[in-house]
């Protein structure tokens, strides 16, 4: 799969990393520097090269973007027509200083993205866990037991082609439903945030759901 990076600071750099090394064509786009695009697709040891927006939404499969929500219309602007393509979105709505979502309750981030690009395929997911656990998760991928990570679109191709990436990445994917699902997710990504962050056991945190009774 041809997977194009919008954003590559700290989610966007890791999950490019992992999806190179699980076999997948990745171009790194949108850092402060071009520098930093070319150091990470060194990094990532597989098929991945550094590019402008527009070059990582040429011929690309699916997109991940990976940005401050203050950067959300200057990376869109950059990347050109994304008629039909899937955007895989861990962007949160967020305000300047990160303190609360500026989107919420009868709305979310994700569903306000789709009215941006409304021909494309827009799925939330990889928001829910810190950029810190990534790692140690895909090298733990051939365990039996993964941690859970929940997403939701509107779009059948879009959801099949986040659930392959949540699969790579050693994450069991959740399928939460519609992109509406998102209103529910985006404040359920700042409980996880302040469990990793200001919780006892460091920002190395995953989640998983069991079902029982069956």
């Amino acid at each position: 799969m041809r997977v194009g990076i919008l954003g590559s600071g700290l989610m966007g750099g890791k999950l490019g990393t992992i999806f190179a090394r699980a076999g997948h064509e990745v171009v790194f786009s949108y850092a402060h520097s071009k520098e930093k695009l070319k150091r990470l697709a060194r990094a990532a040891q597989g098929n991945a090269r550094a590019g402008p927006p527009r070059e990582a939404a040429q011929d690309a499969d699916a997109l991940l973007l990976a940005v401050h929500w203050s950067r959300v219309d200057d990376v869109l602007n950059q990347t050109g027509d994304l008629s039909g393509k899937v955007i895989v979105s861990c962007s949160l709505p967020m305000n300047a200083d990160d303190t609360e979502l500026v989107v919420a309750h009868t709305s979310s981030g994700a569903e306000e993205l789709a009215k941006m690009i409304p021909k494309s395929r827009v799925v939330a997911a990889f928001n829910t866990v810190p950029s810190e656990v990534l790692f140690s998760v895909f090298e733990a991928k051939g365990n039996a037991t993964k941690p859970s990570l929940v997403y939701c679109g509107d779009e059948r191709r879009g959801k099949r082609v986040a659930a392959e990436l949540i699969r790579d990445a050693g994450l069991e994917p959740v399928d939460a439903g519609p992109l509406r699902i998102a209103r529910y997710i985006e404040p359920f990504c700042l409980l996880v945030a302040q469990l990793a962050y200001e919780g006892k056991g460091g920002p190395e945190l995953a989640y998983r759901f069991e079902r029982f009774g069956k």
